[in-house]
């Protein structure tokens, strides 16, 4: 098989597209370890340094693999649940697109983590269509510069979901304002820490996904309830079936120490992110507020900061055969938080606009309740 190198000499010495090469090689290849990334969604860094001659002929196979595993990864149409609204929305669709002829004035949205990416984009369009957005961030001055660059009604609010503390206290100064919640879209996360990293004795990535999340819509139920019809949206990932360790939830290892992988606690914090919704919309049955999750593709963000370098090179380069731009990527998150056909639907998943059945343990109902009831013992004292 050619180096990737070699593939864009010959490439550029012809006049033909560096991926001609590559897809001719790349029937060779085995696709296995790539495959299982590949079903899941993983948003990447753009940006990146100089990358050395050694750094991208070791990412060679993998670029190769990239296009094929894309092709087999969406050449199956999705299982939709009965009796559930199916869109005209599709992967193409932006989130402008999705929200055209929407007027939320009047209502209010809290969006996790709304500095960057899909969460900024999120923000902005409920902003555009009249809802008065609380933006969160780490930081006071990430969540404030954001939200003074949208046109419409925002407030910052500082929220960091590795402290419970700081959750508590953003969700005090929502409550303080009086105002019911229309919209809790739960967005802010962290992917694929290299080497296992801890809070409070759990593994970072389901304690900052999962319970920091799990903190904060509990502390904000009332708020939610309160509205006309709120709805909770989490912000899952395709990771939650396609990279999840083989018994689902890890229930005996949620502190990672008896075995760390990045991508397998990463997919974990996504797969809790789907139970937990499934969960809320059974608590919720007796209220008119909703509860869905959703994955929103492949988007090139900061997400992926912490991703091996082989994978960032690999997507940056065939990947964007098969990636969403970002205002693609926010897509879903503003249509489950906006769409009035989906006004008394709770409990599903969704993916490109329209909801969809994606196996694994998604639909597990004893391990969603089993899972709340592990997360309210973790957060005593916080909800």
């Amino acid at each position: 098989m050619r180096s990737a190198l070699e593939a864009a000499d010959l490439a550029k010495a012809s006049g033909k597209d560096v991926l001609d090469f590559v897809r001719s090689d790349a029937k060779d290849i085995i696709i296995d370890n790539m495959a299982r990334q590949l079903q899941g969604d993983i948003s990447y860094e753009v940006n990146m340094p100089n990358i050395s001659r050694r750094g991208l002929l070791q990412t060679a196979p993998a670029i190769a693999i990239l296009p094929l595993t894309a092709a087999i990864t969406g050449c199956e149409p999705p299982e939709r649940p009965e009796g559930i609204p199916i869109s005209k929305f599709n992967k193409k669709s932006t989130a402008e697109e999705v929200t055209a002829g929407i007027d939320l004035t009047g209502k209010t949205a809290l969006v996790t983590g709304c500095n960057s990416g899909i969460g900024y984009e999120t923000m902005r369009v409920l902003a555009l269509r009249g809802a008065h957005v609380y933006g969160t961030g780490r930081t006071e001055a990430k969540a404030r510069e954001a939200c003074e660059s949208v046109a419409g009604i925002t407030t910052p609010l500082m929220l960091e979901l590795s402290d419970f503390d700081s959750i508590v206290s953003a969700a005090n100064q929502f409550k303080a304002t009086g105002a019911p919640l229309d919209i809790l879209i739960c967005n802010a996360g962290i992917m694929e820490l290299p080497e296992l990293e801890q809070v409070n004795g759990i593994e970072k990535q389901f304690y900052v996904n999962h319970l920091g999340h799990f903190v904060l819509v509990n502390n904000l139920l009332e708020q939610i309830t309160a509205a006309p019809q709120g709805r909770v949206v989490s912000v899952s990932s395709g990771r939650a079936t396609g990279a999840v360790p083989p018994e689902g939830i890890q229930f005996d290892n949620l502190s990672g120490e008896k075995g760390y992988e990045p991508d397998l606690a990463y997919g974990q914090s996504k797969l809790a992110n789907v139970l937990f919704t499934l969960e809320l919309a059974k608590r919720l049955e007796s209220t008119t507020a909703t509860a869905n999750s959703l994955r929103p593709g492949v988007i090139p963000t900061n997400l992926g900061r912490h991703m091996p370098r082989w994978k960032v090179i690999a997507l940056d380069t065939v990947g964007k055969l098969f990636t969403k731009t970002i205002a693609q990527g926010a897509a879903t998150s503003c249509y489950v938080a906006t769409a009035p056909a989906l006004d008394k639907v709770s409990g599903y998943l969704f993916d490109n606009c329209n909801p969809v059945r994606a196996g694994g343990y998604t639909e597990d109902r004893e391990m969603a309740a089993k899972l709340w009831t592990v997360s309210e013992q973790l957060t005593a004292g916080y909800i």
